[in-house]
């Protein structure tokens, strides 16, 4: 969905321009704060995506809401991707990196608040992700694979982490140095480098 023009004035649509409201602010957030980080004004993101600010605070009562629901986004968007039978670690590795290039502020933000009930039920949903791929790398490697799940949360929380702390400039070297070092940690048995 395309961001409106800031100061672009929509029609007041009413209650049926809920959902498109709220895409257009999720939209908008990832832009808004992938440019200037948490210290961007939270009404920003309501002019970016051409809405008022009552519309922003029904939706998003605070910055956290509005990060959990970026981060929602993203799960289902992992989730699918991890459904796909060829996928492996590495693949999954590679589309954290991605989201974490634009996400750094939200995932700052998410971290700090780790037992926040909003918060809990997407660490749940992206073991359960990285549970399915182990279990088939495994069927596919057998034990000698000697792959954990908690492994692969601790390194892609690494990963992020080394990408959320680099300068906006630098998050997609950062991204790339980071998955050259992890590459041959979870490449399957038998794979050539």
């Amino acid at each position: 969905m395309p961001i409106r023009e800031e100061g672009s004035p929509r029609a007041n649509r009413g209650p049926a321009a809920g959902p498109e409201n709220r895409r257009a602010l999720i939209a908008a957030a990832r832009e808004v704060y992938a440019e200037a980080g948490l210290t961007a004004p939270f009404s920003q993101v309501a002019k970016r995506a051409g809405v008022g600010q009552g519309s922003l605070y029904r939706h998003f009562p605070d910055r956290t809401a509005l990060a959990v629901a970026v981060f929602e986004d993203n799960m289902t968007e992992l989730e699918g991707f991890a459904a796909a039978p060829a996928r492996t670690i590495e693949d999954l590795l590679d589309l954290v990196a991605d989201q974490a290039i634009v996400s750094s502020a939200f995932i700052e933000l998410i971290s700090a608040q780790p037992e926040d009930r909003r918060v809990v039920h997407l660490g749940a949903r992206y073991r359960d992700v990285v549970a399915s791929l182990v279990d088939r790398q495994r069927d596919i490697a057998g034990e000698a694979s000697g792959l954990e799940v908690a492994d692969v949360l601790l390194a892609t929380e690494m990963l992020a982490f080394a990408i959320s702390r680099s300068a906006p400039g630098d998050r997609a070297d950062a991204a790339a140095r980071a998955r050259r070092l992890l590459r041959s940690a979870f490449r399957p048995v038998g794979s050539s480098i």
